[in-house]
Formats: structure tokens, C-alpha cells, sequence
């Protein structure tokens, strides 16, 4: 995927953009706009039914797609876009680039995945699931509007895991109307709560309009990314970038990583002496009696060497420290957390 925007030229213009979405997702041509959006209400029980038909035909797929980001110290929702498990969420809800979280698919299924880049001031994030999809269709995804037809008045539906992700409940839908839209945000008369931020919003077609940012009960907070957003800074995102200066994501504070080990130099490196309950280290497996002996790459003799690459890095930053356990050398892969 990354390949896939590498070459992208800055001057195309946003549906050119989108085509392009569009063929490498393998999404289908887009269809028609809902006939009830040019009414100012239903009129009739046969428009009722028509808004009931729609929703119960566009909402499998959507379900199938809808997932449940799990960040260990609390969850939020997503949707996948392509077949290769890319998902679209929130700013606020990945949090950072390149964090190990869990995503939960519609059964239960829990599978590894990693944030790639996000937009802190508009709160538009990518997750790449890092498993194997499970047959060669490749994972649920649905159909982005690349062409941001939508318009004030127009029926939509959200999905998302309200409260957290409930397996006999699935993940909760509502149906709604566009109410507000602005440059970087749309607005519904939908209400959303807490484990919502990030799921999906859909036009009636079940095509995804925009993944919800500011959520709760009442409805001037009830906020929604439109997918121009994320579309405009695709490529960059899709390369892991952190983009801008919050409010919805804030940069990792240089000389705030955590590890979380005590240690004593010996021979060929650093012995640890300690391991601090729920660190990072303590997460990955780290235990006492390990001997450091490098830590990205460098040999690590003295423990105010440590501290000092330790003070040149941010939590989340990826860190590979090679360590001598029983005799045997190993390799150990992680990330760091906060002070």
C-alpha cells in the first residue's frame, strides 16, 4: 500500500485523488444517491420503508467491516477500507504512529495491528492490521465516497462499539441526518458515546463519509471527519507521518521513554537487577538476571550510557536491545512507554 502513494504528484486535484482510491481498494463503481435525501421529511409509510430497506441492506457489510481498536488502556472503533485490513480511524483514538494495538473484528477475532501516520489538528488516522487475512478475499471492507457528494439533509447511518466491544450486542447503529458540514468536520443529529470515536459513517448507499471525532450526548459535540480529510494526506499518513500539533494527538515528548529496569554493569553488558510491575519491559518479557548487552545497536557498558540514549528518545519509540539470557543470545523487540 505504501508503494501504491509513494509517487503521488501534490498538484492532483481531490478527485483525481480519489479515482486512484478507488482502483487500489478494488472498490465497485459508485452507486446512485439516495432518492429520500431531496425531502425535507418522510412523507409516507412507503418512505419509511424505503429508509428501513436501505439501512438493512447496506448494514452486513458495513457490521463485517466495523472493528473495535483496542489500546490496552481503553478501546475505540475503526473501519476497514481495503481487503488488506488498512484501517480508518481517529486521531485520538490511535494516538500515535507506531503503536501496537489489537483490532477486533465483528466474531471476536482479535488480530495485531499497527497505527501508521495521523493528522493531530483534524483528527484522521490509518491502522494496518499486520495478520494475514483469513481467506483470499482478504478481509470486510467497504466502499469510500471519493467524490464528497454528500450534502446537508442527506440520511446517514453510524456504526461504532459504544462502550466498548460487546460480542452478543455487535456494534451499534444509528440512523441520522447531515445537519452541519464545515471544512474539516461534518455534523449529524445522531447521538454518540465513549468507545464510538473512530467508527464509521455511512450515506445510505452503505458508501463511508467520515469516521466520528467528537462524540457524546449531546449534539453539538457530535462531530464527524469527512473523508476529503483523509484523502487529502493520504500518502503521507499512509508513510507514518505525524502531522501537525494536536489537539486530538500530541507529539511524543523527547526524554519522556520508559523502559523500566534497574541494572548493574558486568561483564559484556548491563545485568538487570530489576524490572518495574506493568513496565514495558516487564511486558515484553524482560526479567531479572538478562544482561544488556546492546541497546539499538550500540553496546551498552555503563548505565549512564543508557540513560543517556534513553533521554534522546519518546515514548512509543521502537526499541531493539540484544541481551544474553542463560547463555544464549536473544533479540528483544519493543516499544517504549511514558515517564
Amino acid at each position: 500500500m505504501v508503494t501504491r502513494w509513494k509517487y503521488w504528484n501534490a498538484s492532483m486535484s481531490k478527485i483525481a485523488k480519489a479515482l486512484i482510491l478507488s482502483i487500489s481498494l478494488g472498490l465497485p463503481p459508485l452507486a446512485s444517491a439516495f432518492p429520500l435525501n431531496s425531502k425535507k421529511a418522510p412523507e409516507s409509510l412507503e418512505d419509511l420503508l424505503e429508509i428501513q430497506a436501505a439501512l438493512q441492506a447496506a448494514l452486513p457489510n458495513a457490521e463485517a467491516a466495523t472493528v473495535c481498536v483496542d489500546l490496552g488502556e481503553g478501546t475505540g472503533s475503526g473501519v476497514i477500507v481495503s481487503k488488506d485490513g488498512l484501517v480508518m480511524t481517529a486521531a485520538h483514538v490511535s494516538t500515535a504512529v507506531g503503536k501496537k494495538v489489537t483490532i477486533i473484528m465483528e466474531d471476536g477475532t482479535k488480530l495485531k495491528a499497527e497505527t501508521l501516520g495521523l493528522m493531530a489538528e483534524t483528527d484522521a488516522a490509518l491502522i494496518q492490521i499486520l495478520e494475514d487475512a483469513p481467506n483470499e478475499n482478504g478481509y470486510p471492507f467497504v466502499e469510500v465516497n471519493q467524490t464528497d457528494d454528500t450534502k446537508l439533509g442527506d440520511w446517514v447511518f453510524s456504526l461504532g462499539h459504544s462502550g466498548g466491544f460487546k460480542k452478543e450486542r455487535g456494534a451499534v447503529v444509528r440512523i441520522a441526518r447531515l445537519v452541519r458540514m464545515a471544512n474539516n468536520t461534518i455534523q449529524t443529529d445522531g447521538t454518540l458515546i465513549g468507545g464510538d470515536s473512530g467508527g464509521p459513517l455511512f450515506d445510505m448507499d452503505g458508501r463511508l463519509i467520515g469516521i466520528h471525532s467528537r462524540v457524546g450526548p449531546q449534539l453539538p459535540v457530535n462531530m464527524h471527519v469527512p473523508v476529503r480529510v483523509f484523502l487529502d494526506s493520504w500518502d503521507r499518513m499512509m508513510k507514518s507521518e505525524f502531522i501537525g500539533e494536536g489537539p486530538f494527538a500530541q507529539k511524543p515528548e523527547i526524554g519522556k521513554g520508559f523502559l523500566g529496569v534497574g541494572t548493574e554493569p558486568v561483564d559484556g553488558g548491563l545485568e538487570i537487577t530489576k524490572v518495574g510491575k506493568g513496565s514495558p519491559a516487564e511486558n515484553e518479557g524482560l526479567v531479572v538476571g538478562d544482561v544488556i548487552k546492546s541497546f539499538n545497536g550500540e553496546k551498552t557498558e555503563t548505565k549512564e550510557r543508557m540513560k543517556e540514549l534513553l533521554a534522546e528518545m519518546a515514548p512509543g519509540d521502537k526499541l531493539e536491545l540484544e541481551i544474553i539470557r542463560d547463555g544464549k543470545n536473544e533479540t528483544i523487540k519493543m516499544q517504549l512507554g511514558s515517564r
